[in-house]
């Protein structure tokens, strides 16, 4: 299973580096993707088994056509919309409107950004609230275009497949009617037929949870059979349940249960845990330092303000420096600077400080090489358990759920589309054959 994972997500294009730190993060689409991935195909396998071609393929286009609009719609129109309104109106879309939730932050901000970004985080703050509503059209809009792109490969589908199981009932009969013909030959021969708002707006993974409810609310509202709304429901509830909120729980569990036992604490980005700076940093007193030295500039009970000012005029403070490896403080790849058009959250750079500060003392009389061997081991085996649990619950137990259904549930073994489709056709024999 870990190596299984491992291979997805270096197939898509991840770096062996940062496995760990995507296949962990609760921001990243990545660990959704290969959590659908699997989902899919094991969706897709099941219509196959229990409806043959037919139910197969709609539930391809299903599954991997939803897939496609889930993950790449928002992205796309948010960029579309970049290129264009943003581009028309001259703000930079890359301002994060959560710089304004607190003032004296928003003038150490402007104070500290680079010369090269200076012009356009200006315009943005200029104007707050043009720039906030900006923001919120973006998301309006692209969240909106996602959701027609969505309905319409619904509407799509459902005539698709209907189309397609009107013409395998029709073959159906036609070879039924040459079997008949045959019989008479062949004495009677049987012949068998196998057939929070803001980061709602700016979060990815979010972003895909607005867009989902608006899936999951149209799928079951708009369900054509019972069969489909169970099946429905099962694909939904698993989703909500493996896709969004087990995997938070999880990692946590996992996390926690290790440093309860081993008294480790290992609950940073990987990131940071896979950098061999903090092996080094752990040996030479650099980390014990940098912790001495943000308690002593900022005291007791620093500003957010205060906390803005130290990461700016600390750069080579160890803390920041991590900070930065994990993205919590993002730099401006043309200055080499502090990105002040990104947003900081001052809980989470707070959180990091105290948990180096419980790593420190996890490491003391320890020997430091076979110390974080041993941390990287157990963040690891975290995360590799989360995922294995997700995505043997979407690719292999909601799959074998819906198989289920439909031989537990009376009256739920044919595939009821194929159903309409032979109502339909003897509907349309009927009538030619009045008119004959």
């Amino acid at each position: 299973m870990i190596s299984a994972i491992k291979s997805v997500a270096i197939g898509l294009g991840i770096n062996s580096s940062n496995i760990y730190s995507t296949l962990g993060s609760n921001s990243s689409l990545v660990p959704l993707a290969i959590k659908d991935v699997a989902n899919s195909v094991g969706m897709t396998a099941g219509s196959y088994i229990t409806g043959k071609k037919t139910e197969g393929e709609d539930r391809f286009i299903d599954e991997f056509g939803t897939q496609a609009i889930w993950l790449g719609g928002i992205p796309f129109f948010k960029k579309l919309t970049d290129l264009t309104l943003y581009k028309a109106l001259k703000i930079d879309p890359e301002f994060d409107v959560r710089n304004f939730k607190n003032k004296e932050v928003l003038n150490v901000l402007l104070e500290k950004t680079p010369d090269n970004l200076k012009n356009s985080v200006e315009k943005a703050i200029k104007n707050p609230n043009f720039t906030k509503n900006l923001s919120i059209a973006k998301f309006g809009i692209s969240t909106a275009l996602t959701v027609v792109s969505y309905l319409g490969l619904t509407k799509y589908r459902q005539h698709h497949r209907l189309q397609q199981a009107i013409k395998e009932e029709k073959l159906k009969q036609q070879n039924s009617n040459k079997t008949t013909d045959q019989s008479k030959q062949s004495n009677n021969k049987n012949i068998s037929f196998k057939g929070g708002f803001q980061d709602f707006m700016i979060n990815p993974v979010k972003n895909l949870m607005i867009l989902d409810g608006v899936i999951t609310e149209e799928r079951l509202r708009n369900s054509e059979s019972k069969q489909e709304f169970i099946n429905y429901s099962i694909k939904e509830g698993t989703t909500w349940g493996f896709m969004y909120f087990a995997g938070p729980v999880f990692q946590k569990f996992f996390e926690n249960r290790a440093m309860q036992k081993h008294n480790i604490p290992i609950n940073f980005d990987s990131r940071i845990i896979e950098n061999k700076d903090l092996d080094k940093a752990l040996k030479d007193g650099t980390l014990k330092n940098s912790i001495e030295q943000y308690e002593k500039i900022l005291a007791q009970n620093p500003s957010d303000a205060d906390v803005y000012r130290f990461i700016h005029n600390n750069s080579d403070n160890f803390i920041v420096k991590m900070a930065k490896q994990a993205d919590i403080v993002q730099v401006d790849k043309k200055s080499g600077k502090i990105d002040t058009r990104k947003y900081i959250d001052i809980e989470d750079f707070k959180s990091l400080k105290d948990r180096f500060g419980k790593l420190l003392k996890a490491s003391e009389n320890q020997d430091i090489d076979q110390f974080m061997k041993q941390v990287r081991k157990l963040k690891r085996n975290a995360i590799f358990k989360n995922m294995g649990i997700c995505i043997s619950a979407l690719g292999i137990g909601a799959p074998l759920m819906m198989i289920a259904s439909r031989y537990l549930i009376p009256n739920n073994k044919e595939y009821k589309v194929a159903e309409a489709a032979k109502k339909q056709l003897a509907k349309e024999q009927n009538t030619l054959s009045k008119t004959a």
